[in-house]
């Protein structure tokens, strides 16, 4: 079996260079073959690709990634990992390992003239929102992503309208998540106590809720899920700290019955509301 080979072989690795893995970080090293192949094939990677990794570890998904794609750029916060990666790629002129927190990497500083590239991930779970949106709000964004996150988190992002999130909305505004594979908590060395998801967003041209203002945008959706589970007036009159009564003739114009809660809405409808609150702003 593949995935007892990756095993053995994460096993010595980390002996070999006396490391654990470290809880603190996050890191849970994907042993399971078949799920690395599911990875690549969601990645759709061909030699003129670049692609940004987050948290390489030991190496194990960037050989292939390397083997695919034109261009690497693995990024791994720990030091004894990255010095890892540096030594076992030395001879590869097809990838560069930066020693940084992800979160604090722009990624146009790193790719130059590049502005065509994919994200692939094995995130430690506890900064998958953030490196969602680190990359999706940057200036420079991805076609696609493919990342490896908590199962529920994966539910999550992908809910739809009946059951969204300040989460889920916060990706569906830039791209179209879906569910490549559920992957048990078996595959990894050491198992986290959760399941997990491999998840890939298909990134639009541009922002789906026709909106410039992703900061007004996004004051009005907070506001709509400050009161859970509450009808959209008294949220909204909650989150913005304003008189119900404002509320509701804005809902009107915007066409969106009073009687709903902030889950049920789609994109679109978010943006159609964030418009009449602007306009109203400037009458």
């Amino acid at each position: 079996m593949q995935s007892e080979s990756l095993l053995t072989r994460t096993k010595k690795l980390l002996a070999s260079y006396d490391l654990r893995a470290r809880k603190g970080l996050g890191q849970n090293f994907l042993v399971d073959g078949s799920i690395l192949k599911k990875i690549i094939a969601a990645a759709e990677l061909t030699p003129a690709d670049t692609v940004i990794e987050v948290g390489p570890g030991l190496g194990v998904l960037t050989e292939t990634l390397v083997e695919q794609a034109g261009k690497v750029i693995a990024i791994e916060l720990d030091s004894n990992l990255a010095d890892i990666l540096k030594s076992h790629f030395s001879d590869s002129n097809k990838i560069a390992i930066i020693n940084e927190d992800v979160l604090k990497v722009n990624p146009s500083d790193i790719l130059g003239k590049q502005t065509d590239y994919k994200v692939v991930a094995n995130l430690p779970y506890y900064i998958t929102s953030a490196v969602i949106r680190h990359f999706l709000e940057a200036s420079v964004k991805p076609g696609i992503l493919v990342l490896m996150v908590q199962k529920e988190v994966a539910k999550q992002i992908t809910a739809q309208p009946g059951e969204m999130s300040l989460l889920s909305v916060s990706v569906q505004l830039y791209g179209k998540p879906t569910i490549v594979s559920k992957v048990s908590a078996h595959c990894f060395y050491p198992a986290p106590n959760v399941d997990s998801a491999i998840l890939k967003i298909a990134v639009y041209p541009r922002a789906k809720a026709q909106t410039d203002d992703i900061a007004g945008f996004f004051d009005i959706v907070r506001a709509g899920f400050s009161a859970n589970r509450k009808q959209l007036p008294n949220s909204l009159a909650n989150g913005l700290k304003v008189p119900k009564n404002d509320i509701l003739p804005l809902l009107e114009k915007a066409g969106i019955d009073p009687q709903r809660r902030a889950e049920t809405l789609t994109i679109d409808e978010w943006g159609v509301l964030y418009r009449a609150f602007k306009s109203n702003s400037h009458g």
